[in-house]
């Protein structure tokens, strides 16, 4: 049974020194000095009186445990009930800092606003009493500590784990705006860890009640690396200040460092009011895309967290179930099915940029990531240091044009559009977590069955690759379309294609810059590689076979067709990744097909030995089951990536 909830009295105290501001996350606090935000004791001491709590109204005592943190008003420890057993974590404010009637009734704010909140991902208020000396605010033990000690050990967390926390921070946020109340101090160090790895929102120090526009609060609270430029110019500030910390939450997270920070208080505050900052290049197009949403300068423009929640950085990335307790402190293996669990974490520490430590114990680690991520870069957009095969036995006969790669990546004059209607598509990283997350979460968790479901009935126009051709060893992977485009990823990492209608040529030095030009008025400097990409054109119309029973699809169905990312051949297979997320898997020895595409939902189209298609719904597939070829597919594609590694 727990006791019941203590009273604070208004009545003053004796005069001591103002205290320092309460310290809050990476970066300085407020008109305060920098230092550490959280202070660690070795394990408990010996259980001496001098640790025990008394409640005086109650009797009830709690011994004092370790120190889990320390602010300017503030200490935290883990306190147990001596009659029970319970854990808690207990907030010790002195009364000697307690000099000035606002500090107190700031105190009883805290206590009145945070007692009132029932949410999974709010730290639970329990109880609190006052002494003589302190005041006591007993709440919920969270004991892995808090996001900034996970940060301060990892540096940079991959985006699911990300995904995981924000969502937990999302409706835990989204339940405080419901209830009228601003947390005003979003911070990594305010968001804390359970035994099971849940998070918690915490420290309502400098929470406040919603009011009015007229009457919003001016004041100027929080932590410089977090808080809005609204919340610095005193314009009063409303829940979109709590959306623009979540921001600066999500950058700090992925890539290492709050957006804003300097070495310079004042410059700090600049760059926030300007909102200048860098997206790194490494985080996917997604989360580019969302930061720049939420990082605006006013308020009216930042999405609402139901928004922010629809976006596709949350939509189409895998977010997992449960976090091992390991990530607190390593990068976790986020898929525990065997065939992919060694892959994931390579391909999303290697391909997303994250740092590449060598551990102490397995020297052999950086090996294992460089040779994974050689085979996956050959020939991909990008890598100019690839070094092709030699041809398909397909393969065109050598030709007497030199491939050149134009001087100038920006051809002026006979510009005929420049990026219009042109969607930047996704990244090799995104494409790879999503489509083995999604096999993963397939396979996980099929039932055994000797046949396919139904194929849905009118499924949407699929584009694949019907036909390909690999002359690598000195042009490059030519490539026709289901809608007859044919393309080329050349080996110097540039990409061209011709049309249906044969009238267009569209050229892209990168996968994220589009030029189109007109056949009559393509840069002299591209004429050889439009010579190439001709020629392959007129090899594979003329000899090579359609590669299955999939209907054609008309180009104006597609504005913007896939590109090209990046192709991988094995002795068994060859494995093609698209911008839209395409991505598919032809197999040499019986011909048969893997393409999985659209993504909500995630569809399955199979090409079967006799060259019919089916496509699928994966979610049917992972409720009823499939046939024995099909499954072995799925299970093939996962082992594919793998295999490259130790080839």
């Amino acid at each position: 049974m727990e006791p019941a909830a203590g009273t604070l009295s208004p009545r003053p105290f004796p005069r001591a020194a103002a205290p320092p501001a309460p310290h809050a996350g990476p970066g300085p606090p407020l008109s305060a000095k920098p230092g550490p935000e959280l202070e660690t004791m070795a394990g408990p001491p010996a259980r001496d009186p001098g640790r025990l709590i008394t409640d005086p109204c109650s009797g009830r005592t709690y011994f004092k445990g370790r120190l889990l943190g320390k602010g300017g008003f503030a200490r935290c420890y883990e306190a147990t009930d001596t009659e029970t057993g319970n854990a808690y974590a207990v907030k010790v404010i002195s009364q000697s800092r307690i000099t000035k009637p606002h500090q107190r009734e700031k105190i009883l704010n805290e206590i009145e606003l945070h007692r009132g909140l029932q949410h999974r991902h709010i730290v639970r208020f329990s109880h609190h009493f006052e002494d003589a000396e302190n005041i006591y605010i007993f709440l919920e033990l969270c004991s892995r500590k808090s996001l900034a000690h996970i940060w301060k050990a990892r540096h940079t967390l991959l985006e699911p784990e990300v995904r995981y926390y924000l969502r937990q921070i999302l409706s835990g946020l989204k339940y405080l705006h419901q209830r009228g109340i601003l947390h005003r101090d979003l911070k990594l160090g305010n968001f804390f860890i359970t035994e099971d790895m849940e998070l918690k929102m915490g420290d309502f120090g400098l929470a406040t009640r919603l009011e009015p526009p007229e009457h919003r609060k001016k004041t100027i609270c929080g932590t410089p690396n977090y808080v809005a430029p609204e919340v610095l110019q005193r314009q009063g500030h409303g829940p979109e200040a709590d959306v623009w910390s979540l921001g600066c939450v999500m950058y700090t997270l992925l890539c290492g460092s709050p957006p804003f920070e300097t070495v310079d208080l004042k410059e700090t505050y600049r760059c926030i009011k300007q909102v200048h900052y860098t997206l790194p290049a490494s985080l996917s197009l997604p989360a580019r895309q969302l930061l720049a949403t939420i990082l605006r300068a006013s308020p009216q423009d930042r999405p609402s967290i139901d928004q922010i929640l629809r976006h596709d950085f949350f939509t189409k990335g895998y977010t997992p179930d449960r976090l091992p307790v390991s990530s607190c402190v390593t990068v976790p293996d986020l898929i525990p099915l065997h065939p992919a669990r060694i892959l994931f974490v390579k391909v999303t520490k290697s391909l997303f940029g994250r740092k590449k430590n060598k551990s102490k114990n397995h020297p052999e680690e950086q090996d294992d990531v460089s040779c994974l991520v050689s085979g996956l870069t050959r020939t991909s957009i990008g890598h100019q240091d690839a070094r092709p095969e030699a041809p398909a036995a397909s393969g065109p006969a050598p030709l007497s044009l030199v491939e050149t790669a134009p001087e100038d990546s920006s051809p002026r004059g006979t510009l005929a559009s420049s990026g219009d209607g042109f969607e930047e598509g996704l990244t090799v990283a995104t494409v790879v977590e999503s489509a083995l997350c999604a096999l993963r979460n397939c396979l996980a968790f099929m039932p055994p069955a000797e046949q396919n479901p139904a194929p849905l009935a009118q499924p949407e126009p699929l584009v694949w690759v019907s036909k390909w051709v690999d002359y690598s060893n000195k042009f490059g992977f030519g490539y026709q379309l289901s809608s007859r485009r044919v393309a080329v990823l050349f080996n110097n990492g540039t990409h061209m294609a011709l049309s249906a209608n044969r009238k267009t040529v569209h050229y892209n030095p990168t996968s994220t810059k589009h030029f189109s030009f007109s056949v009559g008025s393509v840069p002299w400097a591209l004429q050889p590689q439009l010579g190439v990409l001709r020629y392959f054109a007129s090899y594979m119309e003329q000899r090579l076979m359609k590669g299955g029973d999939l209907p054609s699809v008309e180009e104006v169905e597609v504005p913007v067709p896939p590109l090209l990312l990046q192709w991988v051949k094995t002795d068994q297979a060859l494995l093609m990744l698209f911008s839209d997320g395409t991505v598919q898997v032809n197999f040499y020895g019986d011909h048969t097909k893997l393409i999985l595409s659209g993504w909500e939902p995630l569809l399955v189209t199979f090409v079967a030995r006799n060259r019919s298609a089916c496509t699928y719904l994966a979610s049917h597939l992972r409720q009823l089951g499939c046939s024995p070829d099909l499954r072995q597919r799925l299970r093939d594609t996962l082992r594919l990536l793998r295999d490259r590694c130790t080839a």
